[in-house]
């Protein structure tokens, strides 16, 4: 047998990743709901849908400064006129004058009623005299004071705004799974809502395992590892939508290490740790999380259809059951990891639908090879292309990937059948969505 065959059959024998991602996340539940003031809900997750318990606007209002009028009254302005026996004539336009009865700005708030021939000098957002129903712009007119000429005249319904025109009562204003946005804090102002039900952002405890581990700001000398993971996954947790806290390095010492994850159980809502998932010697985090103790709960370790990082890791640990995810020790391999497992993870505890990335269909702009068996996710840039649709470029990948996903915008899927993705094929593309 080949070298590639027994790649290949050893693949074989691992669990395909949506098997094994289905089997975690339908063992999750999203997090209890809060009912928190605006300005604290954004960022969070509605929980239920937000309807609208008010009109917007809430009454009819002037939707520019000018004079509110009667469209009757103006239907003649800017018109020179005909006449039978001689035709359309030329000249200059015909104004309509109207007296300006009163002043009405946004403060205002005495209803007032117009009368034939006259009009009101309006700011935007002041509500309408009842009887009007369009709003002429101040440049159309010679912006007179007693009294007001107007040179042309708008359409009829112009310069107003109708009550609920924007919003209407009962109108579902976002649904529940959508994240609270500064737009939607202020519609749900405007509409007259304080508060909104949403999950809280889960909290999220990252440590990183291993007695080769130091600190970041000195290199790595032989026997040491700088923990770059914690740091990474931290980060990552933040832009998933997390509340997370570093703890750092945490030695490769049993008691110590169940302890630590014990303790930080009264703060988490889930708890990632980055190391110890091997059969090796020193993955001593493996031995000592999948040991099941009554009433301190377990983790299970599994072997997944997965490149780069086979192994991961998925149980609770502690009396409250605070789930744990355990990923590779390599770099790339945690960061990997943590989008295709971890991310997921966060985003149903927060209650956000879809709990995965968007994904694309791109036209692959380099051939690449792929390990037969697993599910590969590279580092990639996405653009998009003239016309439409979407190219992607290969970034370096396998022992490189910790450099490709510092350049990537996205990460490049190739299936378990794939060996081999030619250029000029259609490949699928999950977004990062990387500001830049």
């Amino acid at each position: 047998m080949t070298a590639t065959a027994d790649a290949e059959a050893a693949a074989n024998e691992l669990m395909p990743l949506a098997e094994y991602l289905g089997s975690v996340l339908r063992r999750l539940r999203a997090l209890p709901p809060l009912d928190l003031d605006l300005t604290q809900a954004h960022g969070n997750v509605l929980a239920n849908d937000v309807l609208a318990p008010h009109p917007f606007p809430a009454f009819d209002q002037a939707a520019i400064d000018g004079f509110a009028a009667r469209w009757e009254d103006l239907s003649g302005a800017g018109r020179v006129g005909s006449h039978p026996a001689f035709g359309r004539m030329e000249g200059g336009p015909r104004p309509v004058r109207l007296n300006v009865v009163g002043d009405l700005g946004a403060a205002s708030w005495r209803p007032v009623r117009l009368s034939p021939g006259t009009c009101f000098s309006v700011a935007a957002g002041a509500p309408l005299p009842i009887g009007s129903d369009v709003v002429v712009p101040v440049h159309w007119t010679d912006q007179g004071m007693a009294a007001v000429e107007i040179l042309h005249a708008p359409k009829r319904g112009s310069g107003v705004r109708r009550a609920g025109d924007e919003i209407q009562a009962g109108q579902v204003l976002a649904p529940a799974g959508a994240y609270v946005t500064p737009a939607m804090v202020a519609t749900f102002a405007a509409s007259g809502i304080g508060h909104v039900v949403v999950r809280p952002s889960p909290r999220v405890v990252v440590v990183a395992t291993g007695d080769e581990l130091v600190d970041v700001g000195r290199p790595s000398q032989p026997g040491q590892v700088v923990d770059a993971n914690s740091h990474a996954l931290t980060a990552a947790a933040v832009e998933a939508g997390a509340l997370a806290y570093r703890i750092g390095i945490c030695d490769d010492d049993p008691e110590g290490l169940r302890g630590l994850l014990e303790d930080q159980t009264l703060r988490a809502d889930l708890i990632i740790t980055t190391g110890g998932t091997g059969t090796g010697p020193g993955d001593m985090l493996r031995r000592v999380l999948s040991r099941p103790i009554p009433g301190r709960g377990a983790v299970e370790f599994t072997d997944v259809a997965l490149c780069p990082g086979a192994t991961l890791g998925f149980g609770t640990v502690g009396g409250e059951e605070v789930p744990v995810v355990c990923l590779p020790g390599e770099p790339g391999a945690a960061l990997i990891g943590f989008e295709v497992l971890a991310r997921p993870v966060v985003q149903l505890l927060a209650g956000a639908e879809p709990v995965f990335r968007p994904s694309v269909k791109a036209h692959l702009l380099e051939t690449v090879s792929s390990p037969g068996g697993l599910r590969e996710f590279r580092p990639a840039h996405v653009a998009e292309r003239r016309g439409g649709g979407h190219t992607v470029q290969p970034l370096a990948g396998g022992p490189y990937t910790l450099s490709g996903l510092a350049e990537a915008n996205g990460l490049l899927v190739l299936g378990e059948r794939v060996t081999t993705a030619a250029a000029g094929s259609t490949v699928d593309v999950l977004l990062l969505d990387r500001r830049r």
